[in-house]
């Protein structure tokens, strides 16, 4: 059992960044403007650019990164291969820090895995 909650972290700093959403509205819908463009499905496809962000947030140890980040690429239908790729790439660029953020990716992935169906 990891103790990284993907989940739990992205619920708090949801929670936490509230009142900063509101006294500073302006800076944040200008941070989601430059996200949806940055984001936006181009000559680079949204899933490889949200790749390369993930890829990033483990190179800068940033474990709120991470989790939504993993949470887009699942919602974009990376694969559990592809995920894997990408964190290769970082151990390689980031040596043992990036593979110990690598594990919370990791962990992150399997927390958002669809829950099996159940028989009826």
């Amino acid at each position: 059992m990891s103790s990284y909650d993907a989940i739990g972290l992205m619920k708090s700093i949801n929670e936490n960044l509230a009142p900063f959403r509101k006294s500073q509205s302006e800076v944040m819908n200008g941070f989601g403007q430059m996200s949806k463009a940055a984001m936006a499905e181009g000559a680079i496809s949204a899933k490889h650019k949200e790749m390369i962000a993930l890829a990033i947030g483990i190179t800068q140890h940033c474990s709120g990164c991470i989790a939504f980040h993993v949470k887009v690429l699942r919602r974009l239908g990376a694969t559990r291969a592809e995920l894997d790729e990408v964190l290769a790439l970082c151990v390689y660029m980031a040596g043992g820090p990036g593979l110990m953020e690598a594990a919370e990716a990791i962990a992150a992935w399997e927390a958002m895995e669809p829950a099996a169906p159940t028989s009826a």
